[in-house]
C-alpha cells in the first residue's frame, strides 16, 4: 500500500498565519503539523509515500522532509495547482499509485490513540476502508448513517440535518478501484471532487466498511486558529504527562523497522540542542538497553 499525504489548500481559515507558511507547516505545538499524519502513515507500514500540495509551498515541504531517506522511506511531491476536491489527490497522483492501493491523509488531521487503524491497514485486500468519529458538530463533515447491525446505511456531506454524531476522519483506505471512481466524478456544486462521492461509489458496490473508532481514540482537525490551539494544548498534554511524543517520524520508523538504531542515533547526531533531540537521544538509549536485554 501507498500513501498520500494532501497539504494543500489556501489555509484560508488560518489567515493571517497562512500568510508567511503554508497550513500544514504550522506548529502543532512542538512540531510541523505536517509531521503528525506523516508519522500515522509510517506506524502503520506505508513507506512509499506522495506528498501534494500547492506550487509555492512545495519546496518548503521539500526543505523539511527531503526524500525521506533519513526515515527509511520515500516522498514524492506533486502539485495542486488550485484546490478541486480531496478525490482529485487521487487523479494527481495516479501514476504514483500505480497498480497498488493506497491510504489518503489529510494534513492537517492529528489522530491519537488505540490500534483501530493497524487492522484495517492489514486488513485491506478489496474495497474501501474509512472511520467514524463520534463528534459533537457533525454537520461539518461528511456523516456515516448506520442500521442497528451498525453497517453503513449512507454517508452524507455535511448534512444540515446529520443522520448520526458520526463523522468521517481525514484518513481513507482505498483498493485500485479508486483511480477509475476519481476520475469517473463528477464534480459538486461547489466545483469539487468529493471524497464522499469516492465513498457512496463504494458503499454502492457493497464494498465499503466502516469503522468506528472507540471512546479512547482522539481525533484533531487542526484547521482553524481556534482548534489549531486546541490540538497544540492536547499535545502538550498528552506529552508532557505520558513522557512521549506524538507524531514523531523518527520514532515511528525506528519503531517500525525502517530506521535501525546506528541509523537513528546518527540523525540525533546532527540534530541542535533542542527538546526534541533530547527526547530522541533517550529513546536510542532505551533501544540498546532492550537490545543489551534480549
Amino acid at each position: 500500500m501507498k500513501g498520500i499525504i494532501l497539504a494543500g489548500g489556501t489555509g484560508s481559515r488560518l489567515f493571517p498565519l497562512t500568510l508567511v507558511a503554508s497550513k500544514q507547516l504550522q506548529p502543532v505545538y512542538d512540531k510541523p503539523m505536517v509531521y503528525y499524519p506523516l508519522a500515522t502513515l509510517i506506524e502503520n507500514g506505508i513507506r512509499e509515500l506522495c506528498l501534494i500540495s500547492t506550487p509555492q509551498d512545495l519546496p518548503r515541504f521539500q526543505q523539511l522532509l527531503g526524500d525521506g531517506t533519513a526515515w527509511g522511506i520515500s516522498i514524492e511531491y506533486r502539485e495542486q495547482a488550485r484546490p478541486a476536491g480531496i478525490a482529485q489527490a487521487f487523479l494527481i497522483a495516479d501514476s504514483f499509485i500505480g497498480n497498488d492501493s493506497v491510504a489518503l491523509i489529510l494534513g492537517d488531521n492529528v489522530f491519537y490513540g488505540g490500534d483501530e487503524f493497524h487492522g484495517a491497514f492489514a486488513e485491506l485486500e478489496k474495497g474501501a476502508v474509512i472511520f467514524g468519529c463520534h463528534v459533537n458538530d457533525p454537520e461539518r463533515y461528511g456523516v456515516v448513517e448506520f442500521d442497528g447491525a451498525g453497517r453503513a446505511l449512507s454517508i452524507q456531506e455535511k448534512p444540515a440535518q446529520p443522520r448520526s454524531n458520526y463523522a468521517v476522519p481525514g484518513l481513507y483506505l482505498y483498493d485500485n478501484q479508486v483511480v477509475g471512481i476519481a476520475r469517473n466524478l463528477k464534480p459538486s456544486a461547489r466545483g469539487e471532487l468529493e471524497i464522499t462521492d469516492v465513498n457512496v461509489e463504494y458503499l454502492r458496490r457493497g464494498e465499503l466498511r466502516v469503522r468506528r473508532l472507540n471512546r479512547g481514540f482522539a481525533w484533531l482537525d487542526a484547521g482553524t486558529s481556534s482548534s489549531l490551539h486546541e490540538a497544540s494544548a492536547y499535545v502538550q498534554t498528552i506529552e508532557k504527562r505520558q513522557g512521549i511524543k506524538i507524531g514523531c517520524p523518527e520514532e515511528a520508523a525506528l519503531l517500525r523497522g525502517f530506521l535501525d538504531i546506528a541509523a537513528l542515533a546518527m540523525l540525533v547526531e546532527k540534530m541542535p540542542n533542542c527538546e526534541y533531540r533530547q527526547y530522541l537521544f533517550d529513546v536510542v538509549g532505551e533501544a540498546r538497553r532492550l537490545e543489551k536485554e534480549r
